[in-house]
């Protein structure tokens, strides 16, 4: 299964829930966790790896780019640290981008809402029970 960015995330979640992102966000928070909230939530981190990704990534092509600049010694540490930590932040988006497409594979999207009906017309009220006993 390929790994899905936070971007492909987002627009599952949209698909599936008929609604934009930022709806959907503001409705999670307005009811109790569940499902929606649980797929906001992953995509966020999902995100949030991307993005840390990227910076690190880009750090490092800085501190490496210049073929005339020289590595020192106190170099060596920011350079082990920014590899670390986008080892860490790629670590974190392959957990979640597998555990976010797992979820969205397994569910289907909300039906849409059923038209309103019109409201039942009351039944007229029952004739009164003519007797034939004469009256007094």
């Amino acid at each position: 299964m390929p790994l899905l960015t936070s971007t492909e995330v987002a627009g599952r979640i949209e698909e599936l829930y008929g609604a934009p992102l930022a709806e959907l966000a503001a409705h999670a928070q307005e009811n109790p966790p569940g499902m929606l909230a649980a797929l906001l939530g992953m995509h966020d981190v999902l995100a949030q790896a991307e993005r840390g990704i990227a910076f690190h990534r880009d750090h490092l092509a800085r501190l490496l780019h210049d073929p005339e600049r020289q590595i020192w010694q106190g170099d060596v540490s920011h350079l082990l640290d920014g590899s670390r930590r986008l080892a860490e932040a790629v670590a974190v988006r392959d957990v979640q981008a597998t555990s976010v497409a797992a979820v969205l594979q397994s569910l289907a999207p909300v039906p849409a809402a059923p038209p309103p009906t019109a409201p039942a017309v009351p039944a007229a009220p029952p004739l009164p029970v003519q007797s034939t006993a004469p009256s007094r």
